[in-house]
C-alpha cells in the first residue's frame, strides 16, 4: 500500500545562472517541481496539475468543453503539461526545438534562449488550444506562440504556467493579446 504523504506547498525563486553566454538570461527560476534541489514526489506533480486545472476552469469559461488540446513548451513546460492533462483529461502536444518535415508546422521564437526557434506540429485551423509552460517572465515566448497559432487559424484559449515573474510584465503582454493567464505562484512583485 502506498505511503500517505502530505504534498508540500509549491514554491519558486530566482537564482543566478552560472557560465552563461552574453545572449542568455542571467537568472533562472527554480521551483519545487523541477527536481533540481530535491526529489519530486508524484503527488506534488498531481496536486500542481489539479490546482492549475481549477484555476484555468475559473478563468477560461467552458475550457473543458471547448479546448481541443494542451500545447506545452519544450523542455520546462513538459511536466506542467502532463500534470494538467492528467487533471483535465485533455490530450496534449509538445512544441519542440526540432525542425522536422511534419504537417501543420507552426514556428515561433523563444527570444531569451540559446536556440530560439521552436516548432509545434499538427496545428490546423479551428483548433482551440491551451498553452502551457513552467514559467512566464516577459511573455514574449507565449505571445509569439499565440500570434503564430492565430496566423494558422487556431485559437489560443489561455495560458497556464507554474510560476509568474510578475516584475517582468508577461501577464500584461498576454492580456494585451487577449490571452488569460493562470499560475500557481507569483514572484518578483507584491502578490
Amino acid at each position: 500500500m502506498p505511503e500517505n504523504v502530505l504534498t508540500p506547498p509549491f514554491n519558486a525563486r530566482v537564482v543566478e545562472r552560472l557560465s552563461v553566454g552574453p545572449a542568455s538570461r542571467r537568472e533562472r527560476i527554480v521551483h519545487s517541481l523541477d527536481g533540481l534541489e530535491t526529489p519530486v514526489r508524484p503527488q506534488a506533480l498531481t496536486a500542481a496539475g489539479d490546482r492549475l486545472w481549477q484555476r484555468l476552469r475559473a478563468k477560461v469559461p467552458d475550457v473543458e468543453q471547448s479546448a481541443d488540446f494542451l500545447l506545452g513548451l519544450d523542455a520546462g513546460g513538459i511536466l506542467p503539461t502532463v500534470s494538467l492533462a492528467a487533471a483535465s483529461a485533455l490530450p496534449y502536444k509538445i512544441a519542440w526545438k526540432l525542425h522536422l518535415p511534419l504537417a501543420g508546422e507552426v514556428r515561433f521564437t523563444e527570444p531569451h534562449a540559446t536556440r530560439t526557434d521552436v516548432f509545434a506540429y499538427g496545428i490546423a485551423a479551428g483548433q482551440r488550444i491551451v498553452l502551457v509552460d513552467d514559467e512566464i517572465t516577459t511573455g514574449h515566448t507565449l505571445t509569439n506562440l499565440a500570434l503564430r497559432l492565430r496566423e494558422a487559424g487556431a485559437e489560443p484559449l489561455g495560458a497556464a504556467c507554474l510560476v509568474e515573474d510578475a516584475a517582468r510584465g508577461g501577464r500584461t503582454m498576454l492580456a494585451d493579446h487577449g490571452i488569460p493567464l493562470v499560475t500557481l505562484t507569483r514572484i518578483g512583485a507584491a502578490t
